[in-house]
């Protein structure tokens, strides 16, 4: 079988983006964008892919002449969706430890005009003891700040030479984020307010959110995909065909990164957090306040439960009827969205396991459940009835008093699973889940505002539903505790 770039060719372009990062999510995310706003001749562009980590080399990418395939599959409209696309939009793929020169050279490059990285959440960060001296400098927020230097001293500052930086690492206000650590090097490395200057005004440090699950190089599949295409591919890079990109930034740069203009996902904005908080409430609040119970009702997998009547419907209620209402945005924008984390959920080709989901639940519950109980709380003036039930389902779950090697041991009709969670929350637990009555178990567990930043007994009647759904669960198990409480409403 021939080789990808035996049978695929780049039409050579000019390098615009200078991307940190070689992963799957980034190939699969924004090289797949550009590639198509290239073919759409809207943006007209390369990416030179930089390796910001000093372990691994780039001969995959060499081998392929930078050539890959992006497979995007699962469903769209209620249909199976397949699309095989080849991306051709990344001209050049270095490290920038061995190949350090070149890294640097592309500082210098006059058409570069956007950094684009995804370093994983522990990559924007300050260290004081990293050095500007090293080749390069230990941290992504370091390394920036060289480059940008380099940059700077290469164009004497010419304003128009700055950057459109845009980081999509998934921390909340990520540009900002970036932006302080850069100033604290510029300040840490005495590189003069001059420079510190050019960066605040001539360069656009954009808060990002992006939304896709893209799966990577599917080892199991790699085989007969490949068949399928007709060639080798080692790049191949799978994932499902929704995506978002909502880009906050202060000036527009719509016109100079029109994505959008090419039929991209992608959303320019000066604030960010309605679409957080859309993605956060609906999409990471579907899974959070159903998949425990689901488990405790024999579901291993997110594609069952949505296969699955009596699941579908308690989803339905919770996502339809108390969540949907509290999103701050157009009520057919939130409608049309929570639709396609749906059929997301019902990816044919993706088996998210509920397990691996419900790692850190009860920082999960806080952080995505919490804010919608308190708006429709607010609203209503009593606590929402499916969300509620959640917080039961959650205790039911990480019921257990066996704490073995920092895991809690759950029983599911005699199947073991572990429970795993902050070892203050394991160890609480494991020490009054099991041992005290449920109204004590629930008001120790709801009052403890080390886990929810607030004692949550203050909300009336709280407690009592709780300790209603919780008792129902434990006489009566979780699917007949499910189809009494979807029966009532």
């Amino acid at each position: 079988m021939k080789k990808i770039n035996e049978l695929y060719t780049r039409k050579p372009r000019i390098i615009k983006v200078v991307q940190f990062g070689e992963g799957n999510f980034l190939r699969g995310f924004v090289d797949y964008m550009i590639d198509v706003a290239n073919e759409k001749g809207v943006f007209d562009g390369d990416i030179a892919i930089v390796k910001p980590r000093p372990f691994g080399d780039m001969e995959r990418f060499h081998a392929q002449n930078n050539i890959y395939t992006v497979s995007l599959r699962g469903k769209r409209n209620g249909k199976i969706y397949v699309e095989n696309r080849v991306i051709t939009s990344v001209q050049k793929a270095i490290s920038s430890y061995n190949d350090y020169e070149e890294y640097m050279a592309l500082a210098r490059l006059d058409t570069v005009q956007f950094v684009v990285s995804n370093t994983t959440e522990a990559g924007i960060v300050f260290d004081a003891d990293d050095k500007f001296e090293l080749t390069p400098p230990n941290t992504y927020p370091g390394k920036l700040t060289k480059f940008l230097y380099e940059r700077f001293k290469t164009f004497h500052g010419d304003p128009s030479k700055g950057l459109i930086i845009l980081p999509v690492e998934l921390i909340e206000d990520n540009g900002i984020r970036l932006k302080e650590c850069v100033l604290k090097y510029v300040d840490l490395w005495n590189l003069g307010e001059e420079f510190k200057k050019w960066i605040c005004e001539n360069n656009i440090f954009c808060s990002t959110l992006v939304d896709r699950i893209v799966t990577g190089y599917p080892q199991n599949q790699a085989a007969e995909i490949c068949e399928q295409l007709g060639y080798e591919d080692q790049l191949l890079d799978t994932g499902e065909p929704f995506a978002l990109w909502v880009i906050e930034s202060d000036k527009d740069i719509s016109e100079k990164f029109p994505l959008d203009k090419a039929g991209m996902p992608v959303i320019f904005t000066d604030n960010q957090k309605p679409y957080r908080e859309r993605k956060v409430r609906i999409l990471n609040g579907a899974h959070t306040s159903t998949v425990l119970a689901a488990y405790l009702m024999g579901k291993n997998i997110v594609r069952e439960c949505m296969n699955d009547a009596l699941v579908r419907k308690l989803m339905d209620k919770i996502v339809f009827d108390e969540i949907v209402p509290t999103v701050k945005l157009p009520w057919q924008e939130a409608i049309d969205f929570a639709k396609a984390v749906y059929e997301r959920f019902d990816n044919p080709f993706v088996d998210h396991a509920l397990l691996s989901i419900s790692l850190n639940s009860v920082s999960k519950w806080k952080a995505r459940i919490l804010p919608t109980f308190k708006d429709d709380y607010a609203k209503n003036q009593t606590p929402p009835k499916f969300l509620t039930f959640s917080f039961a389902a959650l205790m039911a779950f990480y019921t257990s008093d066996k704490l073995e090697n920092g895991v809690l041991v759950g029983d599911r009709n005699g199947e073991r699973y572990e429970i795993k969670d902050d070892r203050k929350v394991l160890e609480f637990f494991a020490a009054n889940s099991k041992s005290k009555p449920t109204r004590e178990f629930v008001t120790a567990f709801a009052s403890n505002t080390d886990f929810w930043g607030e004692d949550l007994t203050k909300y009336n009647h709280f407690v009592d539903m709780v300790c209603e759904d919780l008792d129902s669960m434990k006489k009566n198990g979780m699917k007949a505790t499910v189809e009494a409480l979807v029966k009532e409403s």
